[in-house]
């Protein structure tokens, strides 16, 4: 079994790789800079903070579960605590270079950043569901490095702590508004993946799985297209405005209604056909989407 190796701190990244952390919790480094071992193999590494990658070189792979993601030039990978990575293919002579922001969790404590940290689901995306920038956007991404390494390097006083969180807050905003821009520039793509979403929904019911095995998750459809729950999530949401939980929904009621038409039926019949383990659940849900209950839909259609 492949050994997995803890990164408890920015400094276990800096470490191996000769590079100074410029603090215990947070630091921009110059991944040029890094002496990178000739021939590493492939080394899995268990993160236990948050980690933004800017590549710039060549030679470099990184696997996330099943899939490789070849990191390219003019990309961002993010990470975040809990993450096990596989990173190989360094090279004999490698090129390695772009930037690294890291910081701990503990840098958040107490914080406005640190409550709302996790609504920026990329930390949580697959790496080869990386943001791809364009020229101008990866202007902007080093512009915020370079301020939070001057903060570091230069100005270390009592402000120093809420400036290098504000423009680690700003970072993420731009990164959140590029990911909505790569979403809507996949607009084709992204249609191919909420078709697929519906048939495979439809299939699931229709085969009597949902008997079976009850109603969907979510990350069930997105295992299925290779997809990360949270990045699967929020493509939904980008090209649905409704949640991936919302549409399940939606399509189950939808379902519902034409078999609420065969008399031969009884609710709990199609309750059950559904994936509800109770029927009680599926006509609190069928009431709060139709406005009717079930029993009373039928009526109004018989």
């Amino acid at each position: 079994m492949e050994e997995i190796v803890d990164l408890w701190n920015v400094n276990d990244y800096c470490s191996p790789l000769k590079l100074s952390s410029m603090h215990p919790l947070v630091t921009v480094v110059d991944l040029s800079k890094g002496e990178w071992p000739k021939n590493p193999g492939t080394k899995a590494v268990h993160y236990h903070f948050y980690g933004v990658f800017l590549k710039e070189g060549e030679e470099c792979e990184i696997r996330y579960g099943r899939k490789n993601y070849d990191f390219q030039e003019g990309t961002l990978v993010f990470v975040g605590p809990g993450q096990v990575v596989n990173i190989s293919k360094i090279g004999e002579r490698p090129k390695m270079s772009g930037y690294a922001l890291l910081f701990h969790p503990d840098l958040l404590l107490g914080t406005y950043l640190g409550k709302k940290i996790e609504d920026y689901n990329f930390f949580s995306y697959e790496t080869y569901e990386a943001l791809h920038m364009s020229p101008k956007e990866r202007q902007i991404v080093l512009d915020c490095f370079a301020k939070i390494q001057d903060e570091l390097s230069e100005r270390i006083d009592k402000h120093s702590k809420s400036v290098i969180l504000s423009t680690i807050e700003l970072f993420l905003n731009y990164c959140q508004r590029f990911y909505d821009r790569q979403f809507i520039t996949r607009d084709t793509v992204n249609k191919n993946v909420i078709e697929q979403f519906e048939s495979s929904l439809k299939s699931y019911i229709r085969s009597g799985k949902a008997l079976e095995k009850g109603i969907p998750s979510v990350a069930q459809f997105a295992e299925e297209q290779n997809l990360s729950p949270n990045y699967f999530g929020d493509l939904v949401k980008k090209e649905t405005g409704k949640s991936a939980q919302e549409f399940i929904q939606l399509k189950l009621i939808e379902i519902a209604k034409q078999r609420i038409y065969d008399p031969n039926l009884s609710i709990a019949e199609i309750a059950y056909s559904l994936g509800f383990k109770y029927p009680q659940h599926f006509t609190r849900l069928f009431k709060q989407q139709v406005g009717v209950s079930p029993k009373e839909y039928r009526k109004s259609v018989s």
